[in-house]
Order: structure tokens, then sequence, then C-alpha cells
């Protein structure tokens, strides 16, 4: 079965070409990132007007590189949640209107489950069950993964996600939009001896995370060393770059620390021998190698998706449509009516409970 998958949900528009058989056959990708550096972060006006013009265009490119028709398509999917309202809307009227022209079947999927299952796009890929660190966005979360659709919450953060540590940290040190990637450069060059950064959470018992401690004690560092060239207030500009890098590195090993400390903790307490890393932040060549070190020492298994699908993008959506295919929980056979609407939040708890049936989901779960 080939299935046209659609992400939308905030500043990338995906467009991807899955088969239930052969795996990815295309996928086409645009960041926003470039028009948002200016702001500093997501305009959602702009991100969805962003959506509008690309989606067909990427559409187009992905089939031509698969080498397929959209006649060829069997089935649709597209985010439906969690995200931007208007964004997450340009996904799902596309995938509606060309399944209601196919004849086909629409399939709306989570975003988050998107990530949980994207390591499975790698070879070798985590069989059930495993851990999975999802850190995407505003997400950071550990999941026991016990099969496709069965997803139990182990551990949460508390405040800010480490995505948004990273973009807000980057952001006090004056780097641009996306943050996490900019502060990791510098970082490469820092100390992360020089500074003194607290790990908020990371001794007390459970698997619950916290960020916003860090931030502010960056800006506390901040504000000293700035005190100490002369200038009374959190200029980064004023610093030598070395500084800037130093507490870019303290800041980056504070939040790599705590997801590691975290990771294993939930390892050890469920006796699972698999680790799957998903989202965004798992691009993060620190956490990775890290984390690999980690798990090779306790012999765990440790599973990154590939790096250019650790952003949000359509081939995840269109795999996990695909894989609650082959699970056999999705009907599609019964006459959609292709009326839809869109959950900007939508916790995973929820996939398959009764209040998905505003999105279509009564077939899903």
């Amino acid at each position: 079965m080939v299935i046209l998958g659609f992400e939308s949900s905030c500043d990338e528009t995906g467009v991807a070409v899955v088969c239930t058989d052969r795996g990815v056959l295309a996928h086409a990708l645009h960041t926003q990132a470039a028009m948002h550096q200016a702001y500093g972060g997501v305009v959602p006006e702009l991100a969805s007007r962003d959506h509008i013009r690309r989606i067909v265009v990427l559409t187009r490119q992905a089939l031509v590189d698969a080498n397929l028709k959209l006649a060829d398509v069997d089935a649709l999917a597209y985010t439906a949640g969690p995200g931007l309202a208007g964004a997450l809307l340009v996904g799902a009227g596309t995938a509606q209107a060309l399944a209601w022209s196919l004849g086909k079947p629409a399939i709306p999927i989570h975003h988050l489950e998107g990530h949980l299952l994207s390591p499975r796009l790698a070879d070798p890929r985590p069989a059930f069950p495993f851990v999975a660190l999802l850190v995407s966005g505003g997400h950071t979360q550990l999941m026991r993964v016990s099969g496709v659709g069965d997803y139990k919450l182990l551990g949460e953060t508390l405040d800010d996600a480490a995505g948004e540590a990273f973009d807000k940290t980057a952001k006090l040190l004056g780097l641009g939009y996306p943050g996490g990637p900019e502060l990791a450069a510098l970082a490469q060059s820092g100390d992360a001896a020089r500074f003194d950064l607290p790990r908020p959470l990371l001794h007390r018992p459970g698997f619950d995370f916290s960020f916003s401690g860090l931030k502010t004690a960056v800006l506390n560092q901040l504000q000293k060393a700035c005190k100490a060239v002369g200038v009374d207030a959190a200029d980064a500009s004023v610093l030598d770059t070395q500084t800037r890098a130093d507490l870019a590195a303290a800041a980056q090993a504070a939040i790599v620390d705590i997801l590691i400390a975290k990771s294993v903790a939930t390892l050890d307490q469920t006796g699972l021998r698999r680790l799957v890393v998903a989202g965004g932040v798992g691009a993060n060549r620190l956490l990775r190698q890290r984390l690999l070190d980690a798990c090779t020492k306790r012999g765990v298994e440790v599973f990154f998706p590939p790096i250019e699908l650790c952003t949000d993008n359509g081939a995840m959506i269109a795999y996990a449509a695909a894989e609650r295919i082959n699970a056999g929980l999705c009907d599609l056979s019964h006459d959609q009516s292709h009326a839809f609407t869109v959950r900007p939040r939508w916790p995973l708890s929820e996939l398959g409970s009764p209040t998905a049936s505003d999105l279509g989901l009564g077939a899903l779960g």
C-alpha cells in the first residue's frame, strides 16, 4: 500500500511517500527557519501562509522522486495535532481534499506518534517494547512503547522542554533562531566546566524533567559576566566569544546530563533493554554520543532516527499510518465523509480514546 503523508504542524512543511512493504520511497521538506529568524520564533500566521505556498509544490516533488502518479496513492495521512491550528489545517485540508477527489481514505495521525515510531525507519529498527525519550519542540517525555498505539507516559517536563531550554539559552547568548543547532555549534569550542549550572530534579525520584531553573541560572551567570566587564545588564554582545562559548557548553552539558540520567533511571526501573530517541533534539551530537556510551555500558541498545528525519517531516507521518495499517488499527473499508477538524492540543494519552472521535479517529484505536 502506498501512503502519501503530510506534516504541517509548525514551521516545517513535509510531504512523503511511504510503502507499507518497502518503506520510504521519497520525502520532500521545506523549513521556514530563515523566515521566522527575524522574529526570534515562529509567527503562526506567517507559518500557515507559507505552508499553503509550499505544500502543492512539495507534493509534486515527492511523487516525482518516488516515480509515482497521484492515482498510484492508496491512502493519505496527515498530522491532525498537536500543533498550530492554522498550520495543521493546511495539511489536513490538503490531505482530505485529495482523498475525496481520489476516493481514498484519509488517516489523521498524532504528531508525537510520528516521532515515536520514526526510529523504526532506521536499519536496524527497534523491536517492541522499548523506552522512548521524546524530545521534540515543546515536548520532553519518557514513554514505554509496547506496540503501535500502546503508549504509557512514564515522565515528562514540568515546565520548559529541553528544546525550549536550548532555544531560550541561545536567545540569551544572542544567537539566532532556531537556537538549538546554533548553541550546539558554539558549544563545541567551549569549556563546560567554567560555569557551574544546576541540574534540576537530577537526583529526585521519578522520571520527570525540569529546565526552567536552568534557563534562569544561565541568565544569572550572563549578568555576572557582563558586570565583570563593566556592563550592568545581561547583554551577551559585550562578552568575548570564548565566554559565550563556555556558557553555551555548560548549558548544553546540563541539559544532556538531565536527559541521560532520567533515561537511564527509566531503563533501570522498567528493565527494558532498548532505548529509542526521537524528536529534533535527538539530532544533538553530544546527546547521541553520551547516550550511546551510557547505554553500551549497561548492555542497552539505543536507536535514533536518521538525522534528516529528526525534525518534523512527512515521512514519519506516512510511516505512522503504515504502522497502524499493518497493525490492523485502521479500518480502510468504511465510507469516509472527509469532514475533519484538528486538535492543537492533543495529549498522546488520548490517542484512540472517545475524544478522538471528533477527528474521525474511531477506526484508529
